[in-house]
């Protein structure tokens, strides 16, 4: 028997609340906050592990020209103590005295890393980020001078291991 009443059904609404949409904002929120230290750590430590290995690189290369220097392949300079003079010099190379021709030319880095620690706008050339010290200067104090004995990061910031990284 038909009554004539229309039962209407509503079918349910497959759309968020506004709550629902509120917790999860704030739960990503709160997740990205917990996330970025992290980050920051992770950015920081990818730079002195750089650091590390530019300052590897660069120690052997000034340590193999002093060698080269030692064994009689470099012509030393007067009142000199074997180290090469600039950074430019390691990338630039040097005449092998040992070849006979003196066209061999001995080169002890392909390029001078910039310093990953620097704050220098990056118009400023690679070999000016570093701090030099030359075979005179004392460790305590390092100073640039007519040669360059080891290289050193300019940076005022401490590592993750506490200690400055002009001290590394």
């Amino acid at each position: 028997m038909w009554t004539g009443l229309r039962t209407t059904h509503f079918a349910p609404c497959n759309g968020f609340t506004l709550i629902e949409l509120v917790v999860t904002l704030a739960i990503l929120g709160l997740l990205a906050a917990v996330a970025m230290p992290m980050v920051e750590l992770t950015v920081q430590r990818g730079k002195e592990q750089d650091l590390r290995a530019d300052l590897r690189e660069m120690r052997t290369a000034i340590d193999a020209y002093h060698a080269a220097q030692v064994d009689g392949r470099i012509v030393m300079e007067a009142n000199g103590n074997g180290y090469p003079p600039d950074l430019k010099t390691l990338v630039d190379g040097v005449t092998d005295m040992s070849d006979s021709s003196g066209k061999k030319t001995l080169y002890f880095l392909r390029r001078i890393p910039r310093d990953p620690m620097s704050d220098e706008p990056q118009s400023v050339p690679a070999h000016e980020t570093w701090g030099l010290r030359s075979y005179e200067s004392p460790p305590d104090n390092p100073q640039s001078g007519r040669d360059v004995f080891d290289v050193f990061s300019k940076s005022d910031k401490i590592g993750l291991n506490g200690r400055p990284y002009r001290e590394w």
